[in-house]
């Protein structure tokens, strides 16, 4: 199983924080399926840029209160080739 994307969010306290709005309410919201919004939830899904501004936009905040990037930790240090 590949490991979850590296960027995280917190959509489901945004909805929460909104009247409890449902994933099929936001799904409608922005044009994409439930079944997307699940999977973007639960960091198994990155969304294209496009629909992250729409994301963001339907619950009024920046993209980066909804979106965090998690860099590549295995990455980080150099280790190059010796």
């Amino acid at each position: 199983m590949p490991p979850p994307p590296p960027i995280t969010n917190t959509i489901r306290r945004l909805r929460f924080d909104h009247g409890e709005m449902t994933q099929q309410q936001l799904a409608d919201a922005i044009g994409m399926t439930r079944q997307t919004i699940a999977a973007i939830e639960q960091n198994k899904y990155s969304p294209s840029l496009e629909a992250a501004f729409r994301i963001a936009e339907v619950f009024g905040v920046e993209i980066g209160e909804v979106f965090q990037w998690k860099a590549d930790q295995s990455q980080k240090g150099g280790g190059g080739p010796s």
